[in-house]
Parts: C-alpha cells; sequence; structure tokens
C-alpha cells in the first residue's frame, strides 16, 4: 500500500488545471456552472431537473482513481487506474473540512468580480449540495459511507455518480440524496470500446450494478453519455438496461468535446442537442413508464421521468432539500414521494442548435467582411439594426457631392 493515490509532478499538473487535492485521495474543483450562477448567467441542468441551487454546489471527488478509461472522459489517461483501493486512507471528517476549506478558497477571487452578486457570494459560501461526480470512482472510497453521513448531518445533499464496475459497493452504499449509474453502451462489444475498462467481467458487473441499483430506496438515475458515431445506436437495448435498474430518472447526455477526450474522439463525435433530443424519444419509444420532462439545451442533456413523479398533471422532481435534510437524519423510514417539489419549468423547446451555430458563424463572417469593407471604403453597415437613418445620411451626403462636381 502506497501513502498518495498522485505523484507531486501529478499534483502540479492538476492544480494547473484549477483542482485542488484533498489529502492524499480526493480532489475539489469549482464547477463552470457554479462561476455562472455567480455571475448570473445561468445554473446547471441540475437546478432546471432537482432544484439543486449551482452556487452552492461543491464538485469534488473522495477516488482520483478509476477502473475504467473511458473515452470521452476529459480527464488524461495520466490519473491513476486501478481495479482495487491500494492506498492510504483518509478519514471522512477530514476530507470534509478540507474540500469545504479548498473550495472556499476556490471561490474567493469572485467575490471582487464585478458580475458577482454579493448576496449570491454569501450564500455560496455556505454549501448545500456536493456533486461526488468530479472525476475518477467516488464509491471505492473504503469510508464512504462514513462520509455520506457526515454530509447529511450537515444538511449537505449528496448527488454520487458511479461507473457501475463495483455492485458491491452500491449494494452496500448507505442513503444518497440521488444515486447516478453511467450506462455507456447498449451492449458488450461497444461498452469495451468506449470505457476501456480494466476488469475482464466488465459487462457481468455493470448488469450486476443495475441489479442492485433497483433495489434502492433512495432517488436513482441513469445517466447515457451519447458519443455520435459510437454509442448512438440500438436504443431497444438501451431501454432493456433502463427497465433492469428500474431508475426514479434518465439523463440522455450528449457528449462534450473538451479536455483530454479531445485527443481520442472528434469533434464530429459531439451530438447536437437535438441529435440528443431524437435519440431520448426513439429509447423513450421502448419504455412505458416514463416521459420526456425537460431539457438543458447548453448541457445538451434530456431528462425522462417515472410517470409515478406526474401527480394531478403536474410533474414533481425538484427536491425538498428541507424535508430530505430532516427524513434522512431522522432515522425513520420514508420514500423517495416524500421529498418531492414541483417541477416549475418542463418541456421541449423545439431548438435546432446546429442551424443556431450555424448561423452565427454566418453572422460573425458577414461581421468579418463588414469589417474589412469599413477598413477598404470607410463604411460599414450593422445588418442588425434599423439602418433608415444611416441610408438617409449617406443619400444627403452624395447629393452634397454631387453639386460640388465631384460625381459621375
Amino acid at each position: 500500500m502506497t501513502d498518495s493515490m498522485m505523484s507531486s509532478s501529478d499534483i502540479k499538473r492538476m492544480e494547473k488545471q484549477a483542482y485542488r487535492m484533498v489529502g492524499t485521495h480526493s480532489a475539489v474543483k469549482t464547477c463552470g456552472w457554479t462561476k455562472k450562477m455567480l455571475k448570473g448567467e445561468g445554473g446547471c441542468y441540475k437546478l432546471k431537473f432537482y432544484g439543486i441551487m449551482s452556487h452552492q454546489c461543491m464538485q469534488m471527488t473522495t477516488s482520483m482513481s478509476c477502473a475504467n478509461r473511458c473515452s470521452f472522459c476529459w480527464r488524461d489517461y495520466k490519473a491513476p487506474v486501478s481495479k482495487e483501493w491500494k492506498w492510504e486512507v483518509n478519514e471522512p471528517a477530514f476530507i470534509l473540512a478540507e474540500s469545504l476549506k479548498a473550495h472556499d478558497k476556490l471561490l474567493q477571487g469572485f467575490k471582487g468580480n464585478d458580475k458577482t452578486s454579493r448576496a449570491v457570494y454569501d450564500q455560496s459560501k455556505i454549501p448545500k449540495h456536493v456533486a461526488l461526480s468530479l472525476t475518477g470512482e467516488p464509491i471505492i472510497y473504503p469510508k464512504i459511507n462514513g462520509l455520506l453521513k457526515l454530509f447529511n448531518e450537515k444538511g449537505i445533499s449528496t448527488f454520487l455518480v458511479t461507473n457501475a464496475q463495483y455492485w458491491e459497493q452500491i449494494r452496500d452504499l448507505e442513503p444518497v440524496t440521488q444515486l447516478y449509474l453511467s450506462i455507456d453502451a447498449p451492449n458488450k462489444e461497444i461498452l469495451k470500446e468506449v470505457d476501456v475498462p480494466l476488469f475482464s467481467d466488465y459487462w457481468e458487473r455493470m448488469n450486476n450494478s443495475l441489479d442492485e441499483l433497483k433495489k434502492k430506496t433512495d432517488r436513482t438515475c441513469i445517466r447515457l453519455t451519447i458519443v455520435k458515431g459510437v454509442n448512438d445506436k440500438e436504443p431497444e437495448n438501451y431501454a432493456k438496461l433502463i427497465k433492469k435498474g428500474d431508475p426514479d430518472f434518465i439523463e440522455v447526455k450528449g457528449y462534450m468535446f473538451v479536455g483530454a477526450s479531445m485527443d481520442r474522439l472528434k469533434k464530429e463525435n459531439m451530438p447536437w442537442h437535438e441529435e440528443v433530443v431524437s435519440f431520448s424519444k426513439e429509447i423513450n419509444n421502448f419504455l412505458d413508464n416514463y416521459e420526456i420532462v425537460s431539457e438543458h439545451v447548453p448541457s445538451r442533456v434530456v431528462f425522462l421521468a417515472k410517470k409515478k413523479f406526474k401527480i394531478d398533471n403536474e410533474w414533481r422532481t425538484w427536491i425538498d432539500f428541507k424535508k430530505w435534510d430532516e427524513l434522512i437524519n431522522s432515522k425513520n423510514d420514508f420514500s423517495t414521494m416524500d421529498y418531492i417539489k414541483k417541477t416549475p419549468q418542463i418541456g421541449l423547446s423545439g431548438r435546432n442548435t446546429k442551424s443556431e451555430v450555424e448561423a452565427k458563424k454566418l453572422k460573425e463572417l458577414k461581421t468579418k467582411e463588414n469589417e474589412l469593407l469599413a477598413k477598404e471604403k470607410g463604411i460599414f453597415v450593422n445588418e442588425d439594426e434599423d439602418e433608415l437613418d444611416f441610408w438617409k445620411e449617406n443619400v444627403d451626403d452624395e447629393s452634397k457631392d454631387s453639386d460640388r462636381g465631384d460625381g459621375c
């Protein structure tokens, strides 16, 4: 057993990427949506779907190590990969305290930002949510249940994402606010291509994980990351896997061409949002118990939920976090339906992001052409505005020039 999961050179490299190591195996990094919400630029899909306030959400992991080397992952392959834990184990109380400190330090630069709301910044200093999804495989931390208990006691909700290779840990996991299972392919061959797993029995492990997910009484979700031209096929087989896991929710998310994944995939592998919508509908055609509820266009994600969350024709997928805190710390039995709230915004926009991007590029091209024209002839026309006065003024100027005998 070695002490640290990361070498000193790896830690320095990660810190340059704005990660902050916590102890010997955990890490914190400020989510881009946390930054956006601090500046009043909107929240992430977890706000729209579940009611998580992005400015009060801490993104972290309890393990930088993973048993997969997923092609679509934004991290590089220099981070440790392992099938089992072989490092020193930091105590849950230490991880919690140091993670909160690191998160706070990462946000301090926003205090003096002109775009930052002071009230929102002050709220951000008291995290109410933790996304255990930063990188690696958080569920393999040997004392994960102890850490979850501390989060619960502190009134911090827990969203935990696992890669479906550790079914025994899923079986033994204490309740979390929402448990995610990543299902990245409709069949065994594609899963091997996409996830590049270390385990030889990866397909059996994933299926065992789905069996354990079905037994959970807390909120559960299956996330599909769709890589265009690779795993965007066989919707009927995705539906079979979803039925096996029987999650409360499904998120169909498009792969994003970012980070180290750009060395392994192409930009063409990133589906347009409308393609994610279309594939979500194809999958839903094979599911009787789900409906499409909403979408988050910037994240290229479509949200489906079990029909039981539609009460009196109103979707109730948001979480009543005060009620969750009360229930999880009461030690009494409760169900997912005991802490639901109305979902404020639902439906699909019908947006065609490909056309929008192409129109934006065309607009930028026209702007550049006009700027070149302005340099050459000293005139620039803004075609997005009312140009009547512009042309009137210039016609008058041209008339004056003709009176001076300068015209043709």
